[in-house]
């Protein structure tokens, strides 16, 4: 492999610009996440520690290996919504006992860590990356099952819950549930469903009905402990298969329970190089205006291991890059959008490029930064729906892991040749600079605007210009607002934004976890219009 040269000019007015520009963006995101750490406040939080409890994150510290990562997933859920940052529950992926395991821990300092939308929207999303990267599920329990003024979003999907905690047991993923406090109603199948359950003696709290509503229904008396108990589930209903003396002692059986499972990963393809250039790079090299273009291979070369990039149709549709590199040791093809826009030869390229990577099984990398498909006369003649077509076809029916990154702009159906998240990469994740729309804001007002413009005219009516410019002002900003990476993410259209430094440990992190699952099948691709 040839090494990348580098030409970026570090000590330029532009570069500095550009970093200074994503620090301020890094400034808003740390103060976001710090919103989602401070769980339901410091007086809850200090009510909980009176208590003797610990907190979801101390909880999952002590769970996991001394000095190992944790990657958060979602940590921005529910951004911009009547519902706390985090949706009150902190889910990622951890080693415990050597084993990579997603974990998902209720945060019972909000409102008692009841479920709500954006709770079960994140919840099911961790789900998914366990089912299908074959990782064990930890789940640290102490919630007051769905918040009730939302059951009307809940209760429906919710059940898909129980449903995939079976399904993933199924597959021979294991589940464990370590209880520490209520778990009630439908969250009582939580324990209910799992393969392994852990109960804190005294703590733990896990029934179909509380007793106020067991008097309502049946008339019958029953205390909090008879009706469901650690020590009763341990002794009586057997539901219990290990009563820990406190928390420290249900984390520590958790972690046994764990290295009891027999998992073991094969180890790892190869030696791990660092790239040529320093990651903290990174910061300078997106423009704040996303229409000015950057070249990705600035990118690529502070994230591959030795800046070694294999290149692949270099001269051909140089809009998209394509090659092969290795990151942490992982053999990985890269796709790297170039200058926005894609033309009939980067969709072309990119569906070879693709192909190529299923036949050898190799694990595929997006790094977004695409205006869509290129539009106009010439092109439709070209036939760039039919080559647009052909890499979405060639995404959608890829049976290797993919990865996507959101530098810059991802809009229109460049969003779905590239990998969005409609496409199920295995994680997606948005840099603060990424912006992700239909179209761009001045563009969609503009198409609004000339489509009132010509209904004012077939009626026969003299058109408002004032209004139309009202309307443009207001379009614009609300495309504006809606395509920015807190919002998106708040929406869990992605699995996080993350510090572009970040990147190549998150990366490297995803792809350590992809590996606990088997080979994909080959798999055939659908017709492609020639």
């Amino acid at each position: 492999m040839g090494a990348i040269e580098s030409r970026l000019d570090t000590a330029g007015a532009e570069y500095q610009a550009r970093r200074a520009a994503m620090l301020a963006k890094l400034g808003e995101l740390a103060a976001e996440h710090a919103k989602a750490v401070a769980g339901g406040g410091e007086k809850y939080v200090e009510r909980h520690h009176r208590r003797g409890k610990l907190l979801a994150r101390e909880r999952i510290e002590l769970l996991l290996d001394p000095d190992s990562p944790f990657l958060e997933l979602s940590p921005l859920a529910a951004w911009g919504t009547d519902f706390p940052v985090g949706a009150s529950v902190v889910t990622g992926i951890g080693v415990v006992e050597g084993v990579e395991c997603v974990i998902i821990a209720s945060d019972p300092t909000v409102r008692g860590g009841a479920s709500n939308p954006w709770t079960l929207r994140k919840t099911l999303r961790a789900m998914d990356i366990a089912l299908e990267n074959r990782l064990p599920l930890v789940n640290l329990v102490e919630s007051g099952g769905a918040d009730l003024q939302t059951q009307k979003e809940i209760f429906i999907p919710g059940g898909r819950i129980f449903r995939d905690l079976t399904r993933l047991s199924a597959a021979g993923v294991p589940t464990i549930a370590l209880v520490f406090g209520n778990s009630t109603a439908g969250g009582a199948y939580i324990p209910g469903m799992s393969d392994h359950v852990v109960m804190v003696k005294e703590r733990a709290k896990v029934f179909l009905a509380g007793p106020p509503l067991v008097k309502v229904a049946t008339g019958e008396d029953a205390d909090d402990e008879s009706l469901g108990g650690a020590e009763m589930h341990a002794r009586v209903s057997g539901l219990a298969d290990h009563l820990a003396a406190d928390e420290h002692d249900a984390l520590r059986i958790g972690r046994r329970v764990i290295a009891r499972l027999n998992l073991r990963k094969a180890p790892g393809t190869g030696s791990v190089r660092p790239p040529r250039f320093d990651e903290e790079e990174l910061l300078g090299i997106v423009p704040e205006d996303l229409k000015v273009p950057f070249d990705p291979r600035e990118v690529i070369a502070r994230l591959v291991d030795a800046s070694e990039f294999d290149e692949v149709k270099p001269l051909y549709g140089p809009s998209l890059v394509t090659g092969w590199a290795t990151l942490h040791g992982h053999p990985i093809g890269v796709l790297a959008n170039a200058q926005g826009v894609l033309f009939s030869e980067e969709a072309q390229k990119a569906a070879q490029f693709i192909q190529l990577a299923n036949r050898s099984g190799t694990p595929l990398l997006f790094l977004q930064n695409t205006t869509g498909y290129m539009v106009g006369k010439e092109y439709e003649q070209g036939g760039i729906i039919k080559h647009g077509a052909m890499m979405i076809n060639a995404v959608s029916n890829s049976a290797v892991p993919h990865l996507t990154v959101v530098m810059g702009a991802s809009y229109g159906a460049g969003n779905y040749g590239m990998c969005g998240r409609a496409y199920d990469p295995r994680f997606l994740f948005s840099w603060p600079s990424a912006k992700s729309a239909v179209m761009g804001p001045a563009q969609l007002a503009g198409v609004l605007s000339i489509v009132g413009r010509a209904a004012a005219e077939a009626r026969g009516q003299t058109y408002d210009e004032q209004a139309d410019a009202a309307m443009r002002q207001m379009v614009e900003a609300q495309i504006e607002a809606e395509s920015l990476p807190f919002f998106l993410s708040g929406r869990l259209y992605d699995d996080g934004v993350i510090d572009p430094r970040d990147t190549r440990t998150v990366l490297g992190l995803c792809l350590s976890a992809t590996g606990g699952a088997p080979s994909p099948a080959r798999t055939g691709f659908g017709v492609f219009r020639m």
